[in-house]
This record gives structure tokens, C-alpha cells and sequence, in this order.
């Protein structure tokens, strides 16, 4: 680890602190930059402008009695999810952010599980909380994220905003004087359901203040800065990284209008940093290379990286000049890619550097506020997870002979617990008050943490020896001709062998193999080579065994990760 200072922040153990201080600091400068229907550009909102709306809606909705209360928000990523989440959290209750895309019994049995009074929602939803409506008996009021409401039953957030002003300059206090506990539970989360039961995880002001206070002590961001919200918003990742984050730091958030209009928003945003997940930023890669090669310009551009390269080490890096093009693509500002969720491809970070944009990722949990490690934009590993937050104890416990172990930590981002569930808390949170996060890992000789897979994935064979799936899975997707793969055991003949579920790329052996027919006998055999390839590079009781070719993508989680438990249970059944 490179002994290099962490970078100075303003020291807050609550959210409204934090906005409290970013509106005295950067009152004037834009908070979030929305789009409006009928207008082509983004429209600006001033922090001195979004304090006073989220004032504003908190004051009301303590009018209307919800003090105290559980609320839940569910909608896209948008200016009004935003304030009604600093709203309740500074000062009414406990926030429920729910994901938009769950489907209707989810829905009911998050809301029925937090017995939430209100459900703040967007208009594009109305469908599903049409047909929720007589089924979840603690909601006493619906509140759709728009200025009007042609439905009586449900109360418009513009109306809501302007009763609350008006209650401001009549003097109510009654939000404004609040105090807030650091410690006391503030945050509802459910667990985004990679494991068959969503888990309830309670979080504090306190886990999310020092989440940030470490975050931006490791990476810079200021208030030039200009972060593209992409990732959907109740996901903790994005919540605390993409939307708290910046308005701790002074940045402005630009909403996305979707992700085939990425470049656009960047563009017309100017965009400075951008969180996502590695299946958006190994798209953008590909897409760059893939415009790149369809010029005719690769050898160009691979001697431009290696002189480039060459030049920054005698401390010139003429990447913006060398690589115009690509920038400009980008919008022409981007300067830092955030990845987390799931690991990058090593090459892909390495490769955005190589084209002058800074690339790092890190590693969390829900229950972890999300950050657990990060790495630096000063101090960084490819292949590494990141360094241990500042404050935060990470230990390999009961490492084996190659230092590999489960992942606990221990640190005042960990939750306070799960919703209504002791014996899940005691099992995951020890008597030192470390959290086994089910990751297993190592660390290196400079602290940074590596993830090898999860604990509860582990394929053991019958010697006794351990693989890894996810470190095949990686291996597979290598290949231009393999989308998505997902490596699980099967018991045969008194062995538990390796079997591999494939969803190939069909386009791309398509596009390569377009001479012939391509029949599915083409695709097995296609898949046999590559799986071929693969076991060369494995010792043999890692070799892939069997496969089986599917049609469809595999279902997934909002953060595209796999539903690993519904999809193995598929595969032993077939």
C-alpha cells in the first residue's frame, strides 16, 4: 500500500448535516439537473432550492401525521424520489426504497413486511399500485411523484411541495427543529435477492455518514464534478455512491433518461464520473472498439496507447489529445468510471486508462452501507476489490493453506441488524461485532482485498478439494461466443463433477460464421471448443464435465447479477 494522505471532508454523523452544510457551501451551484417534459435540455436545481423542497416535504408530511412512520418510495431514478428520501430520513421516519421492477406480490409483501402508512410512487407504476391498493392494510395514503392527480385516491407530490412551503413561511418548524439520532434505525432496505427470502437490512445515519467520510477520503470528487445516475436508485450502491455522495461533495446529479441514451446525457450534461456495473462499462468498451475497428483505425489507435503510455511515464499523458474522438463520444468531460456490484474484467479497467479514463471499482454489501473496500484513484488493482475503508476492520477468517477465507468486517458502516430477525443477525453478525459477509477472499501483502467467489457457491469435491465457480465462470466469458454462464455442481456416478449452463452469443457466431447454417449442432460444437480452451488452462479436477445450451438469458437481479439459487435449482431439475 502507497503511503498517500487521504484526501480531507467535512466531518457529519448525519444526513441532515450533510445537507445543511452543502446548501451554506454550494447554495447557487446546481444539485441535480432533470429533464422536463416539453423541454429538450436539463433543466437545474440549486442545492438552496432542493433544501427548501425537501423542508418543505418533510414539514408536510409530519402535518399529515406520518411522524415516525415507515414510508416507502418506489420509482425510477428522478428528482422527486431524491427529495421525498431526505425528506423522511431528516426528520419524519424510517424510508422503505423499494425496487421498481419487483413484481406485485414482492411489492405487497415488502410493503405488508415494513408496515409502511404511506407509498410515495411514480406515476409510471400506477398500474401495479392500481392493483395493490386493497391489498396492503398499514397504507393509510398514496402519493404519485407528479403535479396533479386525476385519481382521488391518490395525492399529487406538487401539491404536497406547495402546502409545505406554505407551512414554512407560516413558521412551522416542526421538521426543521428535528433532531435526529445517528444511531437509531432511519433506513429499511431489502436485500436485492440473489438468495431465495429478500432480507430486511436496517441501516443508521451514522452507517451511511461514515460510508461517505471514508468514500470521499480515498477517491477525489468536488463540486466541478458531474455524476450520470444510472443504476437504479434503491439499490445502496447507487443511493449512497451516485445520489449522497455527491450532494456530501457539492457534484451535481444528472438523471439518465435510459441506457440507450447514455452518450446523450453525457453529452448534454457534461459529465465528470459515472457508477455502474461491469456489464454498462464492458457494453461502452466493446462499442468503442467495435467503432474503432469499423474505422480501420485499430493499429492506429494500439500504437497511440503504447507511445502514450510511454509518455506518461516521463510524466506527459496526451491521452485527451491522442484519443478526441473517444471523448468527445463521452461528452468530452469524463474523467473517473466507478465499477462495483460484481468484479470487472481486469483488461477492461486497464483499458479505459490506456484511453485516458480513469477506471476503479470497489467492493460492499448492502449490510455494509454498501462500501466495504474501494480502490484509490491514486492507488489501484485491477484485479483487486480495493483497500479497507478508512475505519473499517476487514479480517480473512480461518484462511487455508492458499490464505483464502471468508471476508468478515467489523466497522461503523456495518447495519444495526435485520428487520425483526435476531437469529438471522446473530448468524452473520459475531459476539466481536464483526459481519461474515459469505464472501470468501484474500489479502495482500499491501492490504488490498481480492474476492474469489461466495462461500454458499463453493463446489466441493469428494476428495475434500475446493472450486471456485465464479473463477470458471470468468474463464468462459472470455469468449466472444459465450454471453452469460453459470458453473454448478452435479452428482454423478459417485463424483461431484463441474457442469456449465450457457447462454451464447448468438449474434456474434452469427456474425463470424455466417457462410454456413447455423444449426445447434453449429452451437454445441462451437461451445465444445471454447469450453475446450478453457479446461487447458484448469487442473483437472476443475475441468468443465458437461454442459447445456439454453435460449434465453438467465433471470436477474436490478444489478444484473444472476439469480444464482432459481437457476441452479433449474439446472438440477432438468
Amino acid at each position: 500500500m502507497k503511503n498517500i494522505p487521504l484526501y480531507e471532508v467535512d466531518q457529519i454523523s448525519t444526513l441532515k448535516d450533510m445537507i445543511i452544510n452543502s446548501e451554506k457551501k454550494f447554495g447557487d451551484k446546481p444539485a441535480f439537473l432533470k429533464k422536463v417534459p416539453g423541454i429538450d435540455n436539463y433543466v437545474p436545481v440549486t442545492y438552496k432550492q432542493y433544501k427548501k423542497d425537501v423542508d418543505a416535504l418533510g414539514t408536510k408530511l409530519i402535518d399529515l401525521g406520518y411522524k415516525d412512520e415507515k414510508i416507502v418510495i418506489i420509482g425510477e431514478n428522478r428528482y422527486e424520489w431524491s427529495c421525498s428520501y431526505l425528506a423522511v430520513v431528516n426528520g419524519v421516519g424510517v424510508v422503505v426504497p423499494l425496487d421498481k421492477e419487483l413484481p406485485e406480490n414482492e411489492i405487497e409483501l415488502s410493503v405488508n413486511r415494513a408496515e409502511a402508512s404511506l407509498v410515495i410512487f411514480s406515476p409510471k407504476l400506477i398500474d401495479k399500485i392500481d392493483n395493490l391498493y386493497s391489498k396492503l392494510p398499514t397504507v393509510k395514503e398514496y402519493i404519485v411523484m407528479d403535479d396533479e392527480s386525476s385519481d382521488d385516491r391518490f395525492v399529487a407530490f406538487g401539491k404536497l411541495l406547495k402546502d409545505g412551503h406554505e407551512l414554512l413561511d407560516k413558521g412551522d418548524d416542526r421538521f426543521t427543529s428535528s433532531e435526529i439520532d445517528p444511531e437509531e434505525m432511519k433506513i429499511l432496505l431489502f436485500t436485492s435477492g440473489t438468495t431465495d427470502v429478500a432480507k430486511a437490512v436496517m441501516l443508521s445515519h451514522r452507517n451511511i455518514c461514515e460510508n461517505l467520510m471514508a468514500m470521499c477520503s480515498m477517491t477525489y470528487i468536488d463540486e466541478n464534478d458531474v455524476f450520470l445516475s444510472i443504476l437504479p436508485i434503491h439499490h445502496t450502491y447507487e443511493c449512497t455512491c451516485g445520489f449522497l455522495c455527491p450532494l456530501y461533495r457539492g457534484s451535481t446529479v444528472a438523471y439518465c433518461e435510459g441506457l440507450r441514451h447514455i452518450a446523450k446525457n453525457m453529452a448534454e450534461a457534461k459529465v465528470t464520473i459515472v457508477l455502474g456495473v461491469p456489464l454498462v462499462f464492458e457494453s461502452m468498451y466493446k462499442k468503442i472498439w467495435d467503432g474503432i475497428r469499423k474505422a480501420k483505425q485499430e493499429k492506429k489507435v494500439r500504437f497511440a496507447i503504447r507511445l502514450n503510455n510511454f509518455l506518461k511515464i516521463l510524466g506527459m499523458d496526451k491521452s485527451k489529445n491522442m484519443f478526441e474522438k473517444i471523448h468527445a463520444s463521452f461528452g468530452g468531460h469524463l474523467r473517473l468510471l466507478i465499477s462495483g456490484a460484481a468484479a470487472i474484467d481486469p483488461e477492461v479497467a486497464k483499458g479505459f486508462r490506456d484511453l485516458g479514463i480513469l477506471f476503479i471499482q470497489g467492493y460492499g454489501l448492502t449490510e455494509c452501507a454498501p462500501i466495504v473496500a474501494l480502490n484509490r484513484n491514486v492507488d489501484f488493482k485491477d484485479a483487486a476489490a480495493g483497500l479497507p475503508m478508512p475505519g473499517v476492520d476487514i479480517v480473512i477468517d480461518n484462511p487455508d493453506e492458499n490464505g483464502i477465507g471468508e471476508i468478515i468486517v467489523k466497522g461503523p458502516n456495518v447495519m444495526l441488524g435485520y428487520y425483526k430477525d435476531e437469529a438471522a443477525t446473530k448468524q452473520v453478525i459475531d459476539s466481536k461485532g464483526y459481519f461474515h459477509t459469505g464472501d470468501l477472499g484474500y489479502m495482500d501483502k499491501e492490504k488490498f482485498v481480492y474476492i474469489t467467489g461466495r462461500k454458499k457457491n463453493v463446489i466441493v469435491t469428494k476428495n475434500g478439494k475446493n472450486i471456485f465457480p465464479e473463477e470458471i465462470e470468468y474463464l468462459l466469458l472470455k469468449s466472444p461466443y459465450i454471453q452469460e454462464v453459470l458453473v454448478y455442481a452435479s452428482d454423478e456416478a459417485g463424483d461431484t463433477i463441474v457442469k456449465a449452463n450457457i447462454f451464447p452469443n448468438f449474434e456474434k457466431i452469427e456474425e463470424d460464421f455466417k457462410n454456413g447454417v447455423i444449426s445447434s449442432d453449429n452451437v454445441e460444437a462451437i461451445i465444445q471448443s471454447e469450453i475446450k480452451n478453457v479446461n487447458k488452462q484448469l487442473v483437472n479436477y476443475k475441468s468443465i464435465r458437461g454442459f447445456n445450451i439454453r435460449e434465453t438469458e438467465f433471470s436477474k437481479t436490478t444489478t444484473r447479477k444472476i439469480k444464482r439459487y432459481v437457476e441452479e435449482n433449474k439446472a438440477e431439475n432438468d
